[in-house]
């Protein structure tokens, strides 16, 4: 029987010759991961089954989502988190970097299941994977056990074909994508993403494509990998491939020459509009970072517009890398340099300011332009702000203007 990719890789993991779409099964998981606001119920979930963790090199936990600690009960999160740490000698502690970036960097493989406490766990779907998240009760079930059940998810293909024009990157397609599907419309599904475009863009634009599948409902994202994959990894894997007679539950044919840069409207992600529809609009705040959009080439589009440039005075600009690898490239680079001389904060990475929780919080009536994957109201503080999503090269133009723009005029 024909398969896709996510069927395969489950099939795989559960030790079946083929599952379908509404299978239930129990899959062997190769990674869990918890994060400073979900290890602790993780954890507490975890106490409940057992004393020790399956294999502690496959346990990871990550301090990303309030490091370093802005308050008093964050650092005592942190430390139930670090004690647990120690306590079951966990390999896999991290505090340098976003979650998911780190997984992509140091753990997940073409092949793999990964589960994790955080709902964009889809991104490292990229490398060929599946990879989705969980809340912390399920995932302290796998830190007991290394096992995880599933319902397989019916499968939709999104085939992308084409070569996007001058200022239109990976961001601007997939907010295109979840515009036209909306928040709902893969709802449980595998959103798998196909074509020669995608065939032809970075890893990293790979991994935006996936990272935003959650925010029209799916369950994971995925990409076949190939050798550029494995060249970036710079490990190997095993590598599935869906049938070319595998059953979809819907497939979408995008030609991406057709996709102009796009921004998200608040209060919801799937509000897209061209850029042109707000251009023009105050901004105060331009974030450039998080799990979706703070890699290297991200950076250097900003560092591309921004160099021997200042930032409009009524704007602040915050750059967070999505990890340290990633920081101390785009330092080598000169980015960070450039990027700092233009006027802008750079932070460690953290998904701070994305949350809301500390590193650019929003007053009432502000107005951010972020790189991030959200807009929910009161995401990054005040209910009555607004954010306003879009692609690094947006952000970055936006914030040296002071309102809102076309990036294509600045590249």
């Amino acid at each position: 029987m024909a398969s896709t990719i996510t069927e395969k890789i489950l099939a795989n993991a559960s030790h079946q010759k083929e599952v379908v779409p509404g299978d239930f099964i129990v899959a062997d998981v190769n990674y869990t991961m918890a994060h400073d606001s979900t290890a602790p119920l993780a954890i507490e979930g975890f106490s409940k089954i057992t004393d020790k963790v399956f294999d502690k090199d496959r346990v990871i936990i990550v301090f990303d989502h309030f490091f370093p600690a802005p308050t008093v009960a964050g650092a005592k999160l942190h430390q139930k988190s670090r004690n647990f740490v120690m306590e079951q000698n966990l390999s896999g502690f991290f505090n340098n970097g976003v979650c998911h970036q780190l997984l992509v960097e140091k753990f997940v493989s073409p092949g793999d299941v990964l589960v994790g406490a955080d709902s964009h766990t889809c991104t490292e779907g990229a490398l060929g994977a599946f990879t989705t998240g969980l809340g912390s009760t399920d995932i302290g079930g796998v830190m007991a056990t290394g096992k995880c059940w599933f319902k397989v998810p019916e499968s939709l293909k999104f085939n992308l074909v084409g070569s996007t024009k001058k200022g239109v990157y990976a961001k601007d397609v997939i907010l295109s994508i979840v515009g036209d599907v909306g928040a709902a419309g893969a709802l449980y599904n595998a959103c798998e993403y196909t074509g020669d475009y995608v065939k032809n863009v970075s890893v990293s634009s790979r991994l935006t494509l996936c990272n935003m599948a959650i925010e029209m409902g799916g369950k994971n994202g995925i990409i076949e990998a190939d050798q550029k994959t494995l060249d970036f990894l710079g490990r190997s894997g095993k590598i599935f491939k869906s049938d070319k007679d595998a059953t979809y539950a819907d497939e979408f044919e995008i030609d991406v020459k057709d996709i102009g840069p796009q921004v998200a409207l608040p209060p919801v992600v799937d509000n897209v509009k061209p850029v042109s529809t707000v251009e023009g609009k105050p901004i105060d705040q331009a974030f450039l970072g998080t799990c979706t959009n703070g890699r290297l080439e991200d950076i250097g589009v900003a560092t591309k517009i921004l160099k021997s440039k200042k930032i409009a005075r009524n704007v602040r600009l915050i750059v967070t890398p999505a990890s340290q690898d990633i920081y101390l490239a785009a330092l080598n680079k000169g980015y960070l340099q450039e990027l700092t001389k233009a006027g802008a904060a750079v932070c460690n990475p953290t998904c701070g300011p994305c949350i809301g929780r500390h590193g650019g919080v929003l007053a009432e009536g502000e107005v951010c332009i972020s790189s991030q994957n959200r807009n929910f109201t009161g995401r990054m503080g005040d209910p009555k702000a607004e954010i306003i999503l879009a692609s690094p090269a947006t952000v970055a133009a936006s914030a040296l203007v002071g309102k809102i723009v076309d990036p294509r005029d600045y590249l």
